[in-house]
């Protein structure tokens, strides 16, 4: 797929947002000002520490909130003209989730939970039961079917959550700490089968906390007391780190000299 910003269709468009939130009578700002925009096919991680405002980004970018001022467009819609049915129907039918803790339906085993979005929202043309088939044949789970989460494995559990995602044909897949749940081996499973997405056109949006996730993506985007501080390719971001560890060390090299002259 090409990549080049000025050949591809812009699918999140966040311009000067603002979000604050009220205790009783105080306000309490979280984003102040956040501007980017993704691309039809980017993989893009999202970083930031706790309290860094990357969750309440993660539900602006997902539709589940709206902005207090300034524009947050996904696929050319502005999420705060959309009323509340027209906003669920664009989460439905537009976003993919997919979350840390999986969200599986424990009684309804890999299909049926795969098909779940469905339930809801559906678009026209699909063969959902044929979809959900070859989705879990596409993650590797042809043969788990019909079993139920409590009969698979943690990177299992995550593949189903993959497929159920992408079942609605999603413009965007948004996850969410997606591999804070699982072991090393299985972390690189899922970032596996990310990438293969992404080759294959899928637009990906990955919140974490996690700098060794976040340099597998093509673009990084820094968020830190509620306003961006980096935006750069994830090589870039490499060097980002290599230099602040730098940093740290000589600040610690120098705090520790006077010491060592004293004794």
């Amino acid at each position: 797929m090409n990549k080049t910003a000025d050949s591809r269709k812009v699918v999140v468009d966040v311009n000067n947002v603002y979000k604050t939130y009220y205790l009783g009578h105080e306000e309490v700002p979280i984003l102040k000002g956040v501007n980017f925009q993704i691309n039809e096919g980017d993989f893009v991680a999202i970083v930031g520490p706790s309290g860094s405002g990357k969750s309440t980004l993660m539900n602006l970018l997902g539709c589940l909130d709206r902005p207090t001022s300034g524009i947050i467009a996904v696929n050319g819609q502005d999420i705060n003209q959309l009323d509340d049915n027209e906003l669920a129907h664009l989460r439905g039918m537009e976003i993919g989730f997919i979350f840390q803790q999986f969200n599986l339906i424990p009684r309804l085993t890999a299909y049926e939970n795969v098909m779940l979005p469905t339930y809801a929202s559906k678009k026209s043309g699909i063969d959902y039961p044929k979809k959900a088939k070859e989705l879990l044949k596409m993650v590797g789970l042809e043969d788990r079917m019909k079993h139920k989460p409590s009969e698979l494995s943690g990177g299992q559990i995550q593949r189903v959550a993959v497929a159920r995602a992408l079942i609605n044909d999603p413009v965007i897949l948004l996850a969410d700490e997606p591999t804070g749940n699982l072991d090393t081996k299985t972390t690189a499973e899922v970032m596996d089968y990310f990438r293969e997405l992404n080759r294959n056109g899928s637009t990906i949006i990955m919140i974490t906390h996690n700098n060794e996730l976040a340099v597998q993506t093509d673009r990084v985007i820094t968020i830190r007391d509620g306003q961006i501080t980096l935006d750069v390719p994830a090589a870039e971001y490499v060097q980002h780190i290599r230099d602040e560890q730098i940093t740290v060390m000589e600040q610690l090299a120098a705090h520790e000299s006077p010491n060592e002259s004293s004794n």
